[in-house]
């Protein structure tokens, strides 16, 4: 990426989902409570759920709150507000992916150009990132990701599925 780029990022969903399904009245005042979030990046359907259930047993003990974090890529020829699949779609999949968690959770769609320049700018410094991925012998694409977000600061754990 070239230096001074625009870097196109926004922000389409953002719903709190209660452990199993308590109300998000209840759910938003847990969530203020607590001060540690652990953010779950959206890699594929079955790590990324394994991931969510390692993210639940990491915050059940510590009275943190999960963010699954959903960097949905958006190609250049289309504008940024119109993604290739539709953010309703999304939203009843991801909720279900939530639901895996049964700790309190927050589903997060970005709208980017770019999955790696939208977590550097989503993603609070000092993050607790948890990433799920398949286990493979080469360096896998959630490996890279991994040692691109320890670089910049992150503690990352990778959840392995075989």
């Amino acid at each position: 990426m070239r230096e001074g780029a625009q870097i196109d990022v926004a922000l389409a969903l953002e719903k709190p989902l209660g452990p199993s399904g308590a109300a998000p009245e209840q759910t938003q005042k847990h969530a203020d409570e607590s001060r540690l979030d652990i953010s779950v990046v959206f890699t594929s359907v079955r790590p990324t759920v394994l991931a969510l259930k390692q993210a639940g047993a990491l915050a059940r003990p510590l009275a943190a709150r999960i963010t699954l974090v959903v960097p949905q890529i958006v190609p250049y020829p289309l504008p940024l507000e119109s993604p290739p699949v539709l953010l309703d779609f999304n939203e009843r999949r991801f909720f279900t992916i939530a639901s895996e968690s049964h700790v309190d959770t927050t589903v997060r769609i970005y709208l980017c150009r770019d999955q790696w320049e939208a977590l550097r700018r989503i993603l609070a410094p000092r993050s607790l990132v948890v990433l799920g991925g398949r286990k493979r012998w080469w360096p896998a694409a959630e490996a890279r990701l991994a040692k691109r977000l320890r670089r910049i600061g992150h503690e990352v754990v990778i959840v392995e599925t075989e």
